[in-house]
């Protein structure tokens, strides 16, 4: 995947829903953006916390593709980066396209993609009707409907059609390293039957 880049990093040591650029970020093996109130070994992300304080955290880090923010501009939405709480922003990558366990190599630091991320209701706090950039029917087709929420946030239709969330994936950090905008990212395929992400 010639020509992917990371765009712009960002990181936030509270638990808002965007984050604040920076002119680089700290990325810790084992978990996440140092800084971020979603480092840690275990699960960080509130409503995953009240379900289950104990579990893994495959959230330390949230990458979004630059193409996402500019198909909300056209729609309207005002958004930069960090605005969709991502730590990563690339560019030339189909984040959403990679099977899971991908490793992406930038700089000296090592992701490894663990799913994709579940939109939630809060992407409609940041700007009215942004959920349905960062969802979309999985036919194709648009829709004026509003996208059904399923119990922990996150789309599970639209007009009773599955859907297709774009509002990035989410990795574990397996090797640590400074990531600064402009650094190429390398994408290393995993071995074997690939299989597709799922939310996590």
């Amino acid at each position: 995947m010639v020509g992917s880049v990371v765009v712009a990093v960002a990181r936030d040591e509270t638990h808002r829903f965007s984050k604040i650029p920076q002119e680089s970020i700290t990325l810790v093996a084992g978990m996440g953006v140092a800084g971020d109130a979603h480092a840690g070994t275990l699960v960080q992300h509130r409503s995953r916390v009240r379900r289950d304080p104990n579990q893994p955290n495959l959230r330390q880090v949230h990458l979004i593709h630059e193409e996402l923010l500019d198909e909300a501009r056209a729609a309207g939405h005002d958004v930069g980066p960090g605005g969709l709480g991502e730590n990563i922003l690339t560019g030339g990558l189909d984040l959403l396209g990679l099977p899971a366990g991908t490793r992406l190599r930038i700089g000296e630091a090592v992701l490894r993609v663990t799913g994709l991320r579940n939109p939630c209701h809060q992407i409609n706090d940041l700007s009215a009707g942004l959920l349905k950039v960062v969802v979309a029917r999985a036919d194709g087709h648009a829709s004026t409907s509003d996208v059904t929420l399923g119990a922990t946030g996150g789309a599970e239709s639209i007009d009773g059609v599955g859907i297709v969330r774009k509002a990035g994936v989410m990795a574990v950090v397996e090797q640590g390293g400074e990531v600064r905008p402009g650094l190429p990212i390398a994408v290393e395929l995993p071995d074997g039957p690939h299989e597709a992400l799922a939310p996590v």
